[in-house]
């Protein structure tokens, strides 16, 4: 055989290989840890070989990265990158933490515990805050799970006041959407009786067919801070603001009360809605809003159920 058939050969074969990495490239999911505010960004500048000098370029030399990424049919994850957090975890892995390994070590942790956001082309400045909404999300979640299970089996039943405090509170929720005016609907549940005030946000848009779209991990949320005010009795409240087409913004609310909710009036829902929380002050009501009275719930509204 001649060294040109051999030289051929062996550049086809090359060719092919670099084809099939790259193929295989675009098959890897990606993960990228992204630090959100200056403050982050300040605490790695202590390390050697952290490179970059300000928050702007790091930014925009970030959001290259991820749009070349997204160009060679990458799929990348964008992850919360909390610089106090990764020095622990260097700490405790016994890593080196002004080494670039550890940080790609830190950051595939983060891929599948911490909060992420999938970048799927998304400006920066619409993905931060996204990124920053899933991690305070995340954070809620865990802190009234933790207060939930703390709170053990009831002394006179047996029963686990937690896992039941969550079903209510998901019979709730059920019931709350199903009696909702048609439209998109946007609730908030606060409770203020645990350590710290805990506030839960769901948006559950309605659907071409009628049905309603809910996010799982931000209905998984909502539904077990809802489900703490009610296991431990606390201050708290449910709001929820419908939109429809044609029709004025309808809101109305419920307090917590024992084990289900109770309505609160139209007068409540406005006094709620147009005082300012730190003067009292009384804000001029939104036009194009009418403060209602929620629908009846029915039997749910004071769920069956022990009351511990």
């Amino acid at each position: 055989m001649s060294n040109d058939r051999l030289r051929t050969g062996g550049t086809m074969a090359h060719t092919e290989h670099q084809t099939m990495r790259r193929v295989l490239r675009r098959e890897i999911a990606g993960t990228i840890g992204l630090l959100t505010d200056e403050h982050d960004f300040r605490a790695m500048r202590r390390y050697r070989t952290f490179t970059f000098d300000d928050h702007p370029t790091y930014l925009r030399q970030v959001e290259d990265l991820l749009r070349t990424r997204a160009a060679q049919g990458s799929h990348t994850t964008v992850a919360l990158f909390d610089p106090q957090e990764y020095a622990e975890f260097c700490t405790d892995a016994g890593l080196d933490p002004d080494i670039p390994a550890s940080r790609t070590r830190f950051t595939a942790e983060l891929a599948s515990t911490g909060p992420t956001i999938p970048y799927d082309g998304q400006p920066l400045t619409d993905l931060v805050p996204a990124l920053v909404d899933e991690a305070v999300r995340q954070a809620t979640w865990e802190y009234a799970s933790t207060l939930l299970a703390r709170l053990g089996a009831c002394a006179s039943c047996g029963e686990d006041i937690g896992r039941s405090a969550f079903l209510r509170a998901s019979h709730l929720l059920v019931r709350v959407l199903e009696t909702a005016h048609p439209g998109n609907r946007h609730l908030v549940c606060s409770v203020t009786g645990t350590p710290e005030t805990v506030v839960s946000v769901l948006h559950a848009d309605e659907e071409i067919d009628g049905g309603t779209h809910l996010d799982e991990a931000e209905a998984l949320e909502f539904t077990t801070v809802l489900a703490l005010g009610l296991a431990t009795h606390s201050p708290g409240g449910l709001v929820m603001r419908t939109s429809g087409s044609g029709t004025p913004d309808r809101i109305y609310g419920w307090r917590l009360r024992r084990e289900g909710l109770e309505p609160l009036t139209a007068g409540e829902v406005f006094d709620a809605y147009c005082t300012d929380i730190d003067s009292g002050d009384i804000i001029s009501p939104e036009s194009d809003v009418d403060y209602c009275e929620p629908p009846d719930l029915g039997d749910t509204g004071q769920a069956p159920g022990h009351h511990h």
